[in-house]
């Protein structure tokens, strides 16, 4: 099965329940393409799968980790749906 890839440079995803982090209220995140060095950073700064989901995803929505571990499940599985629709694949979520 193939999927289309999302060639776009940045996609916005507006949060369905919004977060306030040190003061800061996020509503919406701005998540940009994932590059190849992206993935070798989580990789070298964390060890179980799910950090390291989380600091790609921080990284790539210019964020604080602290942002993407407050968010509801139902936002973070959108921001993951946004990663997956970047490099083609569907989402295993």
């Amino acid at each position: 099965m193939t999927s289309k890839v999302d060639t776009r440079l940045t996609a916005d995803i507006k949060l369905l329940f919004p977060v306030n982090v040190g003061g800061q209220n996020y509503t919406a995140l701005t998540m940009r393409r994932p590059k190849t060095a992206d993935a070798l950073a989580a990789g070298r700064a964390k060890r179980d799968e799910m950090e390291r989901g989380i600091f790609l995803l921080a990284r790539l929505c210019d964020v604080a980790p602290d942002v993407i571990e407050e968010l509801d499940e139902t936002d973070f599985f959108s921001l993951t749906e946004q990663l997956e629709s970047f490099r083609g694949r569907p989402s295993e979520m």
